[in-house]
């Protein structure tokens, strides 16, 4: 099997052993949604409560190793928690508890890895959003892949309602149109 699904079977298993609720986003998600890429590491996001990260932070190092000094301090500070799974496979966990990423874990579906298992992603829609939300160089081709390869799939509805709102957290002016045109790449031209 593949490393990268293995060392996500580790972590997904772990989940599911105490009955937290996660999905997997990321370079993971893109191999499903998008464009195949090389991706290195396994992110997830966890739903945890707001001031109860420390719970699941010692629950999660007493099972993996850390990969930064002071994992514990940092996971708090940072609320991601950057762990080496036994397989060798970094796994970066995101404590998740705002409304979008709930929805976010409602809507994840699983998607077959091979060997009749499986892991449980966000939907093509949320990766968008993170993807789109995160704005970096590699997230905006990742999205372009996504357009591309879902085409008419994509539920632009769901997108526009639940980035929006974050967008203007961040007060990010700049993601919006640029979506707009990747998002449109997706569809065929009209006759």
């Amino acid at each position: 099997m593949n490393p990268l699904f293995a060392g996500a079977l580790e972590i997904q298993r772990f989940f599911e052993a105490r009955s937290w609720r996660f999905c997997f986003i990321g370079g993971l998600a893109v191999q499903r949604w998008g464009e195949p890429r090389l991706t290195l590491d396994v992110d997830c996001t966890v739903l945890t409560d707001f001031g109860d990260e420390a719970r699941y932070v010692d629950d999660l190092l007493a099972a993996f190793s850390g990969r930064v000094p002071n994992p514990r301090d940092f996971a708090l500070a940072h609320r991601v928690l950057l762990l080496d799974g036994p397989s060798g496979v970094p796994i970066d966990v995101a404590f998740g508890a705002m409304p979008f990423e709930e929805r976010c874990v409602q809507r994840a579906s699983p998607f077959d890895v091979g060997e009749g298992r499986s892991l449980l992603t966000c939907s093509a829609e949320d990766l968008v959003i993170f993807k789109a939300f995160a704005g970096r160089a590699r997230d905006w081709l990742d999205i372009e892949g996504i357009a591309l390869r879902q085409r008419e799939a994509l539920d632009a509805g769901t997108i526009w309602r639940e980035l929006m709102p974050l967008l203007e957290l961040k007060d990010d002016v700049e993601a919006v149109p640029r979506l707009r045109r990747l998002l449109a790449k997706g569809r065929p031209s009209p006759p």
